[in-house]
């Protein structure tokens, strides 16, 4: 801006001769200032204040577009917009064939267990019912019945420890699924962004922190079918 407004010599020694060759101009009376001398400092004092003028219509407008605009920490440093993209997550949980080969592996291993603790259930229940009869009968002595009783109770104990070991057990399979889940799945991500180098690729799920998503920017079927066909590659 400055260059476009410099006024080189030859244009002010013109303008001074223009000024001075103008019979019309009234020369001043003696001893009494000019209400308004136009020289050279009058014009340059003029385009500055118009360059101010212009200045402070661009800022507001530029700030009135910005404000109407996406938040600055949604941003570039650069004044671009962010390029946001998100994956659904429910999605992938049913789809990818990863996680039906995880998940089944852990539903394999709660079938068993659980089968295990059913039928050493069933066993006791069978002894606590057979050991009733006998009471009822009077088939066995005061001092045997403790005995048992006892051994019943030793054994009702064992088996819930069991159960909440068991149960324990499945719950950090589960736990380290989704931890090899997320691993997969963010290790893809890193490689398939190289190509579209997307500032931001978030995780929608239902229930989430994500309430409203714009159908455009989801990329789940392409990720989908990326990382299907990653595993299935993997698998041969």
């Amino acid at each position: 801006m400055q260059d476009e407004n410099a006024v080189n010599p030859e244009t002010i020694q013109e303008v001074k001769n223009v000024m001075v060759a103008d019979p019309e101009v009234p020369t001043p009376v003696k001893g009494k200032k000019a209400f308004f001398h136009f020289d050279f400092n009058s014009l340059l004092g003029l385009i500055l204040l118009i360059g101010l003028i212009v200045l402070y219509v661009l800022f507001f407008l530029n700030r009135k577009h910005t404000d109407s605009g996406l938040p600055l920490n949604l941003q570039k440093s650069s004044g671009k917009s962010l390029s946001v993209v998100f994956v659904n997550i429910d999605s992938l949980n049913v789809n990818y064939e990863y996680v039906k080969v995880l998940r089944k592996d852990l539903e394999s291993t709660g079938k068993k267990l659980q089968a295990e603790v059913l039928s050493e259930q069933s066993s006791l229940e069978k002894e606590a019912a057979d050991f009733q009869k006998q009471i009822a009968a009077n088939a066995i002595t005061e001092e045997k019945a403790k005995i048992v009783y006892e051994e019943l109770m030793q054994k009702q104990q064992g088996l819930m420890q069991k159960k909440d070991r068991y149960t324990q057990m499945v719950a950090e399979q589960e736990m380290t699924m989704n931890l090899k889940l997320v691993d997969s799945v963010t290790t893809f991500l890193k490689r398939f962004n190289r190509t579209y180098k997307f500032d931001c690729i978030l995780g929608f799920k239902t229930g989430g922190e994500i309430l409203v998503s714009n159908d455009t920017l989801d990329i789940t079927r392409q990720v989908l079918d990326a990382l299907n066909q990653e595993y299935a590659t993997r698998k041969k």
